[in-house]
């Protein structure tokens, strides 16, 4: 079927309405009154020309409001990611903030320890006991060996930052490493008593605390003194703070006197270490 049969009628009435306005614009040209066959085509058209004016207008905002719903949905997408950066930006600020006196320690130890440290992180450990064995994210290939005390930057009560025992390195894989804390039941660690360089031997436990015996019945240790590693049996480095004695006991029918040991790294909020090899001495 050809256009012209199909919209035959409707491009007729439109050429012809199309003439009726032209023939309309001419004659009411400084005229002051009309004819009665204008003004009966003007009452016809004109309702007409209102119609499509209106569809005319509803099209046009119909297309302005898409064009601002686009811009709008752009401009709300660029906001939610620049949003989400902020976001990560704020919570690393927060983590540093809150690690602030770690790190500033951390910074000290580097620069004032004689030892050649590897920084480490802990990536796994018992969710149900994290007092247990866990991994560190360095291993053979960053130079970490069996047996290398791992430490964290502690600062002591006299505002002093040292080398804090946390424990020592049980098995070494290329990138990887398991330590055994030394509030675990099956460390143990010989240690010296700084005021009175008595010796003895501290244990974890099974309740996550340090206890210990020293060599000497009679010697004069007390609450509150601090103990180090004494690096008897050449397991651990000497001179690493281990902790302070919160408790002693004297048992005489066993010939000793205990002690109990409050360990000086925090383990309920450790994270990052270093691992330093045991070869290494001040």
């Amino acid at each position: 079927m050809s256009v012209f049969k199909k919209y035959g009628g409707r491009m007729i009435v439109a050429i012809v309405t199309i003439i009726l306005l032209i023939t309309i614009g001419i004659t009411a040209k400084d005229r002051e009154k009309i004819s009665i066959i204008e003004n009966k085509v003007g009452k016809i058209i004109t309702p007409v020309q209102g119609f499509f004016y209106k569809i005319g207008e509803t099209v046009t905002d119909r297309f302005s409001s898409l064009g601002d719903y686009i811009n709008t949905k752009e401009k709300n997408d660029q906001l939610k990611k620049k949003i989400k950066v902020l976001e990560e930006k704020n919570r690393d600020m927060e983590d540093v903030i809150a690690r602030k006196e770690f790190l500033e320690n951390e910074i000290k130890l580097k620069e004032q320890s004689d030892y050649s440290m590897i920084e480490a992180r802990i990536i796994s450990r018992d969710p149900e006991n994290w007092f247990n064995k866990f991994i560190i994210n360095k291993g053979s290939n960053d130079g970490i060996k069996k047996d290398a005390a791992v430490i964290q930057a502690i600062e002591t009560q006299d505002g002093i930052v040292k080398e804090g025992l946390a424990g020592i390195v049980i098995e070494v894989g290329d990138n990887w490493s398991k330590v055994l804390p030394i509030t675990d039941s099956g460390s143990s660690v010989s240690y010296k008593v700084i005021r009175t360089q008595d010796f003895g031997v501290v244990n974890g436990t099974v309740d996550n605390m340090m206890q210990g015996f020293l060599f000497d019945i009679e010697a004069d240790v007390r609450k509150g003194d601090k103990v180090i590693s004494s690096g008897m049996g050449e397991v651990f480095v000497p001179g690493i703070f281990i902790g302070e004695i919160t408790e002693v006991k004297v048992k005489e029918e066993e010939l000793k006197k205990e002690i109990q040991v409050k360990p000086a790294v925090n383990f309920k909020k450790i994270n990052d270490l270093f691992v330093i090899n045991k070869q290494d001495s001040k």
